[in-house]
């Protein structure tokens, strides 16, 4: 998601050929901001913080776990594909945090499109991830022998990095549009799509259908194939499986469905009053960037083993830290036999 930009936003786009562009973050006359603005502006800069500190921490926790403490398997290979992709994405928070409080760029045109890249990287990469998770639940439950003698973690590896690639493809308008410039003494990083008088549209419609589109209704076919598998068979006598899956993809939907709505009305923002756009792209790309944190939560923590592995991890070095060595040893190998028959489907 596009933070620099959403969070400064005016008219950044001149699509004439003339080469007259100007680069504004802000109408040439800028109104006295009121206080519910900054109010508002206070209020997002603490939320991002917030998801700055529960996104690097949460997702680094679930790589040391899956990296680390877990057997490989295909299941941990997507945990980890994930929280990486969350991870680099809330490390690169600290440079937009820092251009919301000081209203100014302070990091040179590299960091500029860098830090753009990188951010719709992880858009892509994990909701590309996540469409991967959910067809691979949906396999496992439709066809669960195929799938115990196909699913291996070389093919899995081999998926994690296709998506990546295609990630990184998808990415690339960022580090071709974004700009530095100047205005009234400051610096500010902005979209500049004068290349063609299409480009904003064509970027904007990719993405949406990319990022949110195409992914979401892949999403909704394979969990609605889940839950009706589920209820037609005695494969759960738990309520747990489908609340879980109903949390997963409203919380996606939640999470992107503002962010894309105000992009596409941002391709017509002459029509649009230009308060309430900024404000639209200021919530739709924080309620984005909440995903970063919500991940971990959602299609990790309520998987059981990893639980069961958290609790041993965190537990034993505890009571190896106040000496119970013994009672530490016993709960160890009763909870790695636990883990041995585990399964990370939720």
């Amino acid at each position: 998601m596009d933070f620099t930009s959403d969070y400064q936003y005016s008219s950044d786009y001149n699509y004439s050929d003339t080469g007259n562009f100007t680069p504004l973050d802000e109408p040439l006359f800028t109104p006295k901001s009121t206080s519910s603005q900054d109010v508002l502006s206070v209020s997002l800069l603490v939320v991002s913080v917030i998801i700055f500190l529960l996104g690097f921490f949460g997702n680094a926790l679930v790589i040391w776990i899956s990296g680390f403490k877990m057997k490989k398997t295909v299941n941990t290979t997507w945990y980890l594909s994930l929280a990486i992709s969350d991870f680099v994405f809330c490390a690169s928070l600290p440079l937009n945090i820092a251009y919301m409080a000081k209203e100014e760029w302070l990091f040179g045109r590299f960091m500029c499109k860098l830090t753009s890249f990188v951010m719709f990287l992880n858009m892509f990469s994990s909701i590309f991830l996540l469409v991967v998770i959910s067809v691979d639940r949906c396999i496992s439950v439709m066809f669960p022998v195929w799938a115990q003698n196909q699913r291996t973690i070389k093919k899995a590896s081999i998926v994690v990095v296709l998506s990546w690639s295609l990630a990184v493809v998808l990415s690339i308008p960022s580090l071709i549009f974004r700009e530095v410039g100047s205005h009234l003494g400051r610096t500010t990083c902005f979209n500049s799509y004068t290349l063609h008088q299409y480009s904003h549209a064509i970027v904007a419609v990719s993405r949406l259908l990319a990022g949110f589109v195409v992914p979401f209704i892949v999403i909704i076919v394979c969990y609605s194939v889940i839950i009706l598998r589920l209820r037609t068979s005695r494969m759960t006598k738990s309520s747990k499986p489908f609340k879980v899956m109903t949390a997963l993809v409203v919380t996606f939907f939640i999470c992107w469905l503002p962010y894309h709505v105000f992009i596409l009305l941002d391709l017509n923002h002459q029509k649009y009053n230009n308060d309430i756009l900024n404000i639209g792209l200021k919530v739709g790309t924080s309620m984005a960037a909440a995903n970063s944190f919500l991940n971990p939560v959602l299609y990790v923590f309520m998987g059981n083993d990893f639980k069961q592995k958290f609790k041993s991890s965190v537990f034993s070095r505890m009571e190896n830290a106040m000496g119970e060595e013994g009672r530490s040893s016993r709960y160890i190998t009763r909870t790695s036999s636990i883990d041995t028959r585990a399964s990370t489907h939720i």
